[in-house]
């Protein structure tokens, strides 16, 4: 049948980073959203209620590229108190020609992390002030830490402060990101001091009743919201969707999951409103921020064209560097 492919995790860390080369993959997959004929399918998931633990499943083809992705992601969210990691999976890299399956990643959620942080940082170049020189980070997890990692990426992030329902928590990982960051990291007990001089709010939680609250925000701040990627999941009160400039990364998927549902059902937008997708900004199709006082929200449910994309530049840069092991079927 063919050769395929096999990543672990260890090579594929090897390989990929969180840098700037992962920043343009995705933006480029943001652009390709806009401007080309995607084939990208709803998202399937399946929930397990009585484990506080879901599974995703995400894919999309992009004309003209050889590969696809279908990426097989589980949230157990209960899983930390248990000493194990909330998210984990795999990809499967078809062949978009043949439809023959070209590689395994078994990244236990690596890439995900990875791409997802590049999306929040696409979205701060974008719509963020050029002089945003503060962040407040939402969580204490693994895509907490990346999102504030990413942010220096594309903005010169001075200082930041980090929330978390555990305290404790929320200062082991201000102390670790400040040490390997080198700028200024504040654990904060309440959300309100978290974002009181924050000049962009990233919330990365899994929470399920609003978090951040129209009266934490100042004029002129960017918020990317990360958590809300099924229908229960809600991190931002609906008054500041229908307050600030939205924006999204795919329309159809926020209306049905996103921080955009939770506003629709409360009447405070309607569902046949238009409100642009980041893709379009990046492509020029449609405006960004308008002046310096805007508030600004960018809603990223995670699409399967970020999947496609980074396991595609995953596999190359094995490939250019003959990491993985080949089986022959």
């Amino acid at each position: 049948m063919g050769d395929i492919t096999i990543l672990t995790e260890a090579e594929l860390r090897s390989q990929i980073q969180l840098d700037l080369a992962a920043l343009e993959c995705v933006e480029q997959a943001f652009h390709a959203l806009a401007t080309r004929a995607v084939v990208m399918p709803p998202i399937m998931r399946l929930d397990i209620v009585e484990h506080n633990g879901e599974i995703d499943v995400k894919t999309a083809y992009i004309p003209g590229v050889d590969s696809l992705a279908i990426k097989i992601s589980p949230g157990f969210f209960s899983n930390p108190e248990l000493g194990l990691p909330s998210v984990n999976g795999l990809m499967v890299l078809f062949s978009t020609r043949t439809g023959l399956v070209e590689a395994l990643l078994l990244d236990n959620g690596y890439l995900t992390d990875i791409r997802t942080a590049a999306a929040g940082a696409v979205a701060a170049r974008y719509l963020a002030r050029a002089d945003s020189h503060s962040a407040a980070i939402l969580g204490a997890g693994r895509q907490a830490e990346l999102q504030l990692e990413a942010l220096t990426l594309v903005r010169d992030i001075e200082s930041a402060t980090l929330w978390a329902r555990d305290f404790e928590k929320a200062e082991v990982a201000a102390a670790a990101l400040e040490m390997r960051l080198g700028i200024s990291v504040t654990a904060c007990d309440n959300i309100p001091t978290a974002t009181a001089d924050a000049d962009i709010i990233v919330t990365t939680t899994a929470a399920t009743q609003p978090l951040l609250l129209a009266e934490h925000i100042k004029p002129g701040q960017h918020i990317t919201a990360m958590g809300a990627d099924s229908e229960h999941k809600n991190e931002i009160d609906p008054r500041i969707v229908a307050n600030s400039r939205y924006f999204c990364d795919r329309l159809s998927q926020v209306q049905a999951l996103g921080e955009l549902h939770h506003a629709i059902e409360q009447n405070l937008v309607g569902a046949d409103d238009s409100f642009a997708e980041i893709g379009q900004v990046i492509a020029h199709q449609a405006p960004a921020r308008a002046d310096t006082d805007e508030i600004t929200l960018c809603d990223l449910t995670g699409t399967g064209i970020q999947d496609t994309a980074i396991a595609t530049l995953a596999c190359q840069l094995c490939q250019q560097h003959k990491a993985g092991t080949i089986f022959t079927s």
